[in-house]
This record gives C-alpha cells, sequence and structure tokens, in this order.
C-alpha cells in the first residue's frame, strides 16, 4: 500500500506500522473495562453536576424566547418570499 509521509508518519506513532513501514503484526491491548456506577450513586452525580449548571432566571428565558420567536418569524417570512420569488421566475423564463 502506497502511503504519503504524512499518513505514515501517524500510522507509526499509533503503532500500526514500525519504522521500516512494515504493518505491525501484534494486537494491541484492549483499554481496561471500568466498573459501572450503581444507578443510585448515578443519579448522585447527576445532581451534584446540575447544581454546578449557571440556570438563567425567568426574565432572560422569557427575552430569550421572544427573541427565538421572532427570528423564525421573520427567516421563515424571508425564505418564503425568495421560494415565491424564485418560483415565478422559472414560470416566466419557461414560458412560450
Amino acid at each position: 500500500m502506497e502511503m504519503n509521509r504524512q499518513f505514515r508518519r501517524m500510522a507509526r506513532k499509533q503503532g500500526a506500522i514500525d519504522e521500516e513501514g512494515a504493518p505491525v503484526a501484534e494486537r494491541r491491548q484492549a483499554a481496561p473495562r471500568r466498573e459501572r456506577a450503581s444507578p443510585a450513586q448515578f443519579m448522585r452525580e447527576v445532581r451534584a453536576e446540575l447544581r454546578k449548571v449557571s440556570w438563567p432566571t425567568r426574565s432572560e428565558v422569557v427575552n430569550y424566547s421572544i427573541v427565538t420567536l421572532v427570528v423564525v418569524v421573520i427567516l421563515t417570512a424571508v425564505i418564503g418570499a425568495l421560494d415565491y420569488g424564485f418560483g415565478e421566475a422559472i414560470l416566466k423564463l419557461f414560458e412560450r
């Protein structure tokens, strides 16, 4: 297989080929398996992480929601107008 210099360098770093460029026959070791947390431990960790979150105030949520709705309405109108305009232009173009 023909490889460029960058690919060869990356493959050597990953241990897929040796210094001469020959493929390495040995298999890599699998990562050790970690123990799973119990559902109760998982919930404790989730709650701990959620306490660290900087939650927005009610007024911020209302303001962001209004801004989002206004932008969606404006973009919908622009895309609808462009669609209508291009549709009319195509119909005029192919009229006989």
